[in-house]
């Protein structure tokens, strides 16, 4: 029989609850990703890898807070676990190798499009992944052509996200940004789940039983979003600008010199004399001997002085 699905059992709060949350993913993505083309050192990688795991995991949770909403009147609905974590993971890793792919290639046509359908696909097979996750007693169809335009919304809305990762640099840019990419992941879930039917086996259980999995997905969503205020947290206290560039990036700093002045010079009191005076060995007379010795360590006109 037909199952009667509802993707809305609480109204606009999932969907604006799971939009918020694609806009986090995308706005921690898009900073940790600038931030990494700005720092040529060994913080590049580290930077990408947040972003690409900021994305994935925003996007991840937007999908379940998403079905939280969602329920079949005539039939309780459960998730497989390892089936629904394993589609975290490969949001997060092939999310990563677009990332990556930008990040180190650079911002050509080529790797836009090349990193923009890889993520783009591995968002769509985040998406059809945890529906493979769910259980009931029945099935899910999906009509193809919906299908195909929901996978084309995701690699358009990832290729649109990773050029804005290396072309926008300013807040209110980014800010932008990041809501359109909120957008765009949304209307990509929403456009999939307008693909599902569900056919149900047998009778099917008495109406009013199939509630939404509210307690089931919200204890598996806490891990994911507590990594991704982490992850805010991270990126509004960004190590480099707190430290300032490592010592061993900075320019030597020069003593200013007048040209026609003789550079100063360490004269020491004593032959062989360190440069710290505190560093003068203790109880060394200071006679007659000393001071020809400091005389002759002063150049006069290119040529050292003779004794006295």
């Amino acid at each position: 029989m037909q199952g009667t699905v509802d993707g809305f059992s609480y109204g606009l709060v999932t969907p604006v609850a799971a939009f918020l949350m694609a806009c986090l993913g995308g706005a921690l993505g898009l900073r940790c990703t600038t931030r990494s083309l700005r720092h040529h050192d060994t913080f590049k990688a580290g930077w990408l890898a947040l972003g690409a795991t900021s994305i994935g995991t925003g996007i991840w949770t937007m999908h379940f807070i998403a079905m939280m909403g969602f329920s079949v009147a005539q039939a309780p609905i459960d998730y497989d676990r390892p089936i629904t974590f394993a589609s975290l993971g490969v949001a997060v890793l092939m999310v990563g190798i677009g990332i990556f792919i930008v990040g180190y290639r650079g911002a050509t046509a080529l790797t836009l499009v090349t990193g923009g359908t890889i993520t783009g696909l591995g968002v769509a097979t985040m998406h059809y992944l945890g529906m493979a996750g769910m259980r009931f007693q029945g099935r899910i169809e999906y009509d193809t052509l919906t299908v195909a335009l929901s996978v084309v919304i995701a690699v358009v809305a990832a290729t649109a996200a990773l050029w804005a990762a290396v072309s926008v640099h300013g807040f209110l840019a980014s800010l932008g940004a990041s809501l359109v990419m909120g957008v765009a992941v949304s209307g990509m879930h929403y456009t999939a789940m307008a693909a599902v039917s569900v056919h149900l086996h047998g009778t099917g259980a008495p109406t009013g039983a199939g509630d939404p999995a509210t307690s089931l997905l919200l204890p598996m969503l806490i891990g994911p979003a507590v990594f991704l205020i982490l992850a805010a947290v991270v990126v509004m206290f960004d190590p480099l600008l707190v430290m300032g560039d490592p010592d061993w990036q900075r320019p030597a700093a020069r003593t200013p010199h007048r040209p026609g002045v003789p550079a100063p010079r360490h004269v020491p009191s004593y032959y062989g004399e360190p440069a710290n005076w505190n560093a003068r060995p203790v109880g060394r007379p200071a006679g007659r001997a000393a001071g020809r010795a400091a005389r002759r360590a002063v150049p006069r006109g290119g040529h050292r002085s003779q004794d006295w």
